[in-house]
């Protein structure tokens, strides 16, 4: 917590023509949590539940949606692959907003956030599913086992240029799915917006899980806990 030394200057008038300038200094304690909500927050991202997320944190934010090739970029291990996909995402938004360096140093600042989340079940990693089979496959996987979910943020201080970086893992493990709570699920569609079919919030599917080791926000797509830590240190940077 950064404290600061404030000027305060009280004008006192005294006799006659006589006025006394006392100049007192103050400590003010800033509260990181205020400074954040001076900044302005774009989330990069086209994702209800992330903007959900943010707003639980009180946030207020603007949207702003990357369009990025995600299948052209790959990597072999998840936390490589969710950190490249939430980097591409941020230079994408950068450029469209033709942002070339170091702003002025007092300027508010501008902060981007950018995520990516895949589930890596079987040692196999699980981005969105491409049909209601795939969906329906990935999904039956789940019944009685166990999904990890590995998720990135990348915070853009737009305003310095700089960036910070992270990666949030989660466990899940289910109780056995039945077939036809299974088939409700793929019908509604959903499943083929999310990571590995995989959503943790669904009326359908939270009856069924289990135990999460990690944050239920993580799983969620937006880890709180992470995406505070990130924005802070943007701040401090």
């Amino acid at each position: 917590m950064a404290m600061t030394m404030m000027p305060l200057v009280v004008a006192m008038e005294g006799c006659g023509d006589c006025e006394l300038m006392v100049q007192l200094k103050i400590v003010m304690i800033l509260n990181p949590r205020f400074e954040m909500k001076n900044a302005k927050i774009i989330l990069g991202s086209s994702s209800m539940a992330r903007r959900n997320i943010l707003e639980e944190m009180g946030y207020h934010f603007t949207v702003m949606v990357a369009d990025i090739d995600e299948k052209s970029i790959r990597r072999e291990k998840a936390e490589d692959l969710v950190l490249a996909l939430a980097e591409a995402k941020a230079d994408a938004i950068v450029s469209r907003l033709g942002i070339e360096g170091h702003k002025e140093e007092n300027a508010h600042p501008t902060l981007l956030i950018t995520a990516d989340t895949v589930v890596v079940y079987e040692g196999m990693i699980r981005e969105k599913p491409s049909s209601k089979e795939e969906a329906r496959h990935f999904v039956k996987g789940y019944s009685g086992g166990c999904a990890v979910v590995v998720g990135s943020v990348v915070i853009t201080n737009l305003t310095t240029g700089t960036r910070k970086r992270g990666c949030d893992r989660s466990e899940v493990y289910f109780h056995d799915i039945p077939d036809e709570v299974i088939d409700r699920l793929i019908d509604d569609g959903v499943t083929l917006n999310v990571a590995g079919g995989l959503m943790l919030e669904h009326p359908l599917t939270a009856p069924f899980v289990d135990t999460v080791i990690g944050t239920p926000d993580g799983v969620m797509g937006l880890s709180k806990s992470l995406t505070q830590k990130l924005l802070d240190e943007s701040l401090e940077s």
